[in-house]
């Protein structure tokens, strides 16, 4: 068995793509529209076979969760590099960008060298090296 794909939901559905695309070297379906419930999605492609669903539609509610504290439920998504320099290269690269780094590269007590960042929308992206 094998996870298909985590789906979340956003105001700015291009700018998303965009990201993910640009810096996580996603690959995307063509863009599904449903006009009847002004539903927008892609289905973005990682290496591995991981994918990711991103959709917009009118009448969602922004999410109230403060998103530099821990919550229940989805909390991050986390993309595995080749090496440690990768990982601080890619940090540098998305800092330099003007995305926020919440979680400088470091080793964890589980084996990982990794930092957090927040993508366009907040959420958090663990960006790791497998140590083990």
């Amino acid at each position: 068995m094998k996870l298909e794909h985590i789906a979340v939901w956003t105001y700015q559905i291009e700018a998303l793509k965009a990201f993910y695309e640009k810096y996580f070297e996603a690959k995307a379906g063509e863009r599904y529209v449903n006009e009847k419930k002004k539903f927008h999605s892609y289905f973005l492609s990682f290496d591995g076979g991981a994918r990711l669903e991103i959709m917009e539609m009118e009448g969602i509610p922004v999410s109230e969760n403060d998103i530099y504290k821990q919550f229940t439920g989805l909390i991050h998504m986390a993309f595995e590099l080749e090496s440690q320099s990768a990982v601080d290269a890619l940090t540098e690269r998305l800092h330099q960008d003007g995305f926020e780094v919440v979680g400088q590269p470091r080793i964890t007590g589980d084996g990982y060298y990794e930092s957090v960042i927040l993508d366009p929308d907040g959420n958090r992206l663990e960006i790791t090296f497998n140590l083990n």
